[in-house]
């Protein structure tokens, strides 16, 4: 038996190779999401295939809606019966129906005609709920005290690095305390008949817990997600369940912090900037089975009082005295007396809106790794993983006792916490009530860090009974819920720890933004959201996250075009920090990238007089179409300290992404139709160019810029260069990085540029030894100086945050070249794709996935000797165009069959394409 034929016996059995068998209807998506609780109308329904055969397809598809599920049982679709529609569309198909009611629950269904004309079953009945409409809402905010009478800051200029110590403290001394104070606010109500469903709306501003009945609702922390507020407001929808409410009493408890909304200038903070004092919106319609309604919301009928949450801050911590707690307090029963009547506040100025995007969640919880006794009844605990997140502990002691918990990333020569980096003073505070057994976590504070300190206590035993004693620590890791959408995993352990830092970095700053570190800044920095956009992609499901991010750069852009820095601008830092075009072009580079790998121009179409505004606004400061401000490669490696570009000039980074933006712009107007504008864009796009290339390029030395490896990547990239002159560029860009042993000298801007330029022209090789190595600069590092996060600078001795994933831009190489899996710009969203592995340096094995909107796409090979092994699967309703290299005698079998390449194919042809439908795949070359 030879080794071809063993392989393929294996594949048989384990892979699973395709036998026929009828297709069936999965995965049903209304908006990119499964059963969303809240959608706008006209929603766009979507679907995918699972078959046992290979190189299935759809032909047809029909889809009913109805307005209950017992209808569609029935085949009733008193909303929509599309009737068989022709068609291979599975994704983003538009709703045709009646009018759908705000507020209103649907329910659907589809099956669909595969390539043989051979009809599936009907899928699962699925749902989705419209949203409410502002006059559904009428929304009416309460608190304990209004914005009037709170003396909080107006505006955004309370920077803690530009106003002094004296102010700042003026300003602490003039805020009523109740502006500063986490409330609980409570509403009793009665039901007296059968419930058929209870949905609540609620936002409550910063940050809010929602019970009913003393039973928490949802899962979410941190909610709502942070907005500008004085442009929109997310509101939170909620179905409750069966039970939850029941005959009699009933009462309704919320709970308020700070968050972004209200910022306090006390502990550590970043910034000094409030937009009100805590606030409430709640909105619940209750449905009776008699077919009646009744509405419980927001009113002057509502009463308050400060919870046991004595201090709350995002950036400085949080406090909780348990001898304050009120048991009951949010159930029916509780007596209010001593409880004080709501005012109604000024609403806030922002637009209110539901909520789209997934929540932050507790993901992950981290058990105690090591624990040091520092000096005596002094312990810091290693979690084991640096993250974002809060502790959670157990403990008991005597009424009044009081633990502190300081948390960091690291730890000085004395083993204890270090803030120095990451933003000082920073803890927990808990004071005991004195029950034998205590829990408690925060609520509304989070930080980056490892390690937890606690000072003058016991641990596990009381030794000593004036201190209390810790009984048990963990740490929540918490990010948002959008789901994992890929695997990587291969046989360089450089890159398989390299992968993991990143990811675990990434789901660090996977929080309402994508924040630039957990700690000291928590700001959603533009930049690493479209530097990283494909690894992003790759890695998680950003279909519902990416809209949110369009959002906060739209309330963000100035009314003269500018798209800021960061977004939401809850601070005006100036100057370059405010506007640099590198940051700025994200509000035109991602919706083209969620265009290309969800196929949907939905972004593209709704933020158009976005990117346009921008795209004018930096040609309204362009000299002779060149921009010469902004900060350049930022963090560019060298001896140099990190910050501003110092390898590479700031112009040739400034315009740059300016001509990248206009290109993008003229495609996008190109896309929807609108002529004159492509036209217009696509002219001004040439003129950039031209004036790039006069102004950086040595025609001589055919180097652009000073040489550096970021000034010849960057225009090779973007399509910069001319084509007579790009591989002589390219051979001056890896000359370089082979002068400098293989090792690179670009930052947060200009990494992905210089993967992508080697990646993209055949130097994929050059990029493995570039990053295969254990100094700096480069992932090796991190991992031989132990860290479990990437960190903000190559050498983590030198920087300042150990959780930023600005660097991690080598996940867009590790899906789209080890592994090969690459979308088509042609066919966008992975209807149609590439699968064109490279097989580099030593490497044995890739295995990844990637869960595209049409299903699972697999690319695994494996080499053995002179035999090369590729296990791959095409999601149903799809197709891949394949590359797999190869030499003139390479004997290859696709799926047990011999492939005869074409004559026309020259001997020397080290690849060879063909096309791939859908299904379970094995080839194998042997040499």
């Amino acid at each position: 038996m030879t080794t071809l034929t063993k392989i393929l016996i294996t594949f048989l059995f384990s892979f699973g190779f395709s036998s026929y068998g009828q297709t069936t209807v999965i995965g049903l998506t209304c908006e990119f999401k499964t059963n969303p609780l809240v959608v706008n109308a006209n929603p766009r329904l979507g679907w995918q295939l699972m078959s046992k055969e290979n190189n299935t397809s759809q032909n047809a598809y029909q889809i009913l809606v109805a307005s209950t599920p017992e209808k569609l049982n029935t085949e009733d679709a008193d909303l929509w019966n599309s009737s068989k529609i022709t068609s291979d569309q599975s994704q983003l198909v538009n709703y045709a129906g009646h009018y759908l009611s705000p507020g209103n629950k649907y329910y659907w269904k589809v099956k669909i005609w595969d390539q043989d004309k051979i009809a599936s079953d009907w899928s699962a009945v699925n749902s989705f709920r419209i949203a409410f409409d502002a006059n559904q809402l009428q929304p009416v905010w309460i608190g304990a005290i209004t914005k009037e009478k709170s003396n909080l800051p107006v505006g955004r200029k309370y920077h803690t690095a530009t106003y002094k110590k004296e102010k700042k403290e003026a300003m602490i001394n003039a805020t009523d305390a109740l502006a500063r104070r986490s409330i609980m606010l409570r509403k009793s109500f009665k039901v007296s008949k059968t419930i058929e469903e209870a949905v609540v709306a609620i936002s409550g501003l910063g940050h809010y817990e929602l019970s009913v009945n003393g039973s928490k609702i949802g899962t979410s922390e941190f909610a709502p997600l942070w907005t500008d507020y004085d442009k929109s407001i997310n509101y939170n929808i909620y179905e409750l369940d069966k039970g939850t409410l029941q005959k009699g009493k009933n009462a309704i408890g919320v709970l308020l912090g700070n968050g972004m909304y209200n910022m306090i200038a006390e502990r550590y903070s970043k910034f000094f900037v409030s937009f009100g004092p805590p606030t409430l919106f709640f909105y619940m319609k209750i449905t009776y089975s008699d077919g009646t309604s009744e509405i419980i919301n927001s009113d002057e009928t509502w009463k308050y009082d400060k919870s046991p949450i004595t201090f709350n801050s995002i950036f400085g911590g949080e406090d909780y005295d348990a001898t304050l707690e009120q048991p009951g307090w949010d159930q029916a029963d509780f007596n209010t007396e001593n409880w004080k009547q709501v005012v109604i506040q000024q609403a806030p100025t922002g637009k209110l809106q539901p909520q789209t995007t997934p929540p932050i969640t507790i993901q992950e919880e981290f058990q105690v790794k090591e624990v040091n006794e520092v000096e005596p009844n002094t312990f810091v605990f290693d979690m084991g993983q640096n993250l974002s997140g809060f502790p959670k502990i157990k403990v008991k002691g005597q009424k009044g006792q009081h633990i502190r918990l300081w948390v960091g990333e690291g730890l000085n020569e004395e083993g204890r916490i270090s803030q120095g980096r990451s933003g000082k003073p920073y803890y927990f505070d808990y004071i005991l009530k004195g029950n034998e057994f205590e829990e408690w976590q925060p609520k509304f504070s989070y930080y980056g860090y490892q390690y937890i300190m606690v000072e003058q206590i016991n641990f596990k035993e009381t030794k000593n009974s004036e201190l209390p004693t810790l009984l048990d620590i963990t740490s929540n890791f918490i990010y948002n819920d959008s789901g994992e959408a890929g695997t990587f995993e291969c046989s360089n352990p450089i890159f398989n720890k390299a992968h993991e830092l990143i990811n675990n970095a990434i789901k660090s700053n996977f929080q309402a933004v994508l924040t630039d570190c957990p700690h000291r800044e928590k700001l959603g920095w533009l930049e690493e959201a479209h530097l990283n956009a494909p690894g992003l992609i790759f890695n998680y499901n950003m279909q519902k996250y990416i809209p949110g991010i369009m959002q906060n750069i739209k309330d963000a852009q100035r009314e003269n075009g500018l798209i800021p820095n960061i977004a939401p601008e809850y601070v005006i830092f100036g100057g370059d920090f405010t506007d640099s075009p590198e940051w700025g072009v994200t509000g035109i580079v991602l919706p083209w990238m969620y265009y290309q790998y969800y196929g949907d121009s939905s972004l593209l179409k709704k933020y158009y007089p976005v990117m346009k505004k921008y795209v004018d606004y930096l040609t309204s400061r362009a000299e002779n179409n060149i921009l010469s401000y902004g900060l350049g490669d930022w963090y560019d490696y060298g001896d140099h300290a990190a910050g501003y570009s110092k390898n590479s000039p700031i112009a040739l980074s400034a315009t740059s992404h300016y001509y990248f933006g206009v290109e993008l712009l003229a495609k996008t107007a190109k896309l929807l139709n609108k002529e004159k504008d492509a036209q217009a864009y696509q002219k001004l796009s040439s003129v950039i160019k031209d004036d790039f290339n006069k102004e950086f390029f040595n025609s001589e030395t055919k180097q652009y810029g000073t040489s550096s490896q970021f000034s010849n990547a960057v225009p090779v990239f973007m399509g910069i260069v001319e084509p007579e002159y790009k591989a002589d560029v390219m051979q001056n860009l890896v000359e370089d990085i082979k002068n400098k042993g293989y090792r690179l000298t670009t930052g947060d801007v200009g990494n992905r540029y210089l993967f992508q330029a080697l990646a993209r022209n055949g130097e994929n090789e050059t990029m493995y030894k570039m990053n295969n190595h254990y100094d700096t600069p480069g992932y090796g590092f991190q991992i031989q100086f132990g860290l479990t996060t990437l960190t903000e600078q190559w050498d983590p001795r030198k920087g300042n945050s150990w959780n930023h994933f600005m660097m991690g831009q080598i996940e867009e190489w590790f899906y789209q070249s080890l592994a090969g899996i690459t979308p088509d710009p042609e066919h966008p969203g992975f209807k149609h794709f590439f699968i064109q592995p490279e097989l580099v340096g030593d490497m044995k094995y890739v295995k990844s996935s990637y869960e595209s909107v049409y299903g699972t796409i697999v690319s695994e090979w494996e080499k053995n000797d002179n035999l090369t092994t590729y296990k791959l699967e095409i999601p149903t309703n799809t197709r891949a165009t394949v590359r797999i290299p190869v030499n003139s005698t390479s004997k290859i079998l696709i799926d047990g069959i011999p492939y005869k390449r074409q004559s026309r194919m020259q001997n020397n042809s080290k690849s060879f394409n063909f096309q791939l439908g859908s299904g379970k795949h094995l080839i194998t070359t042997a040499n």
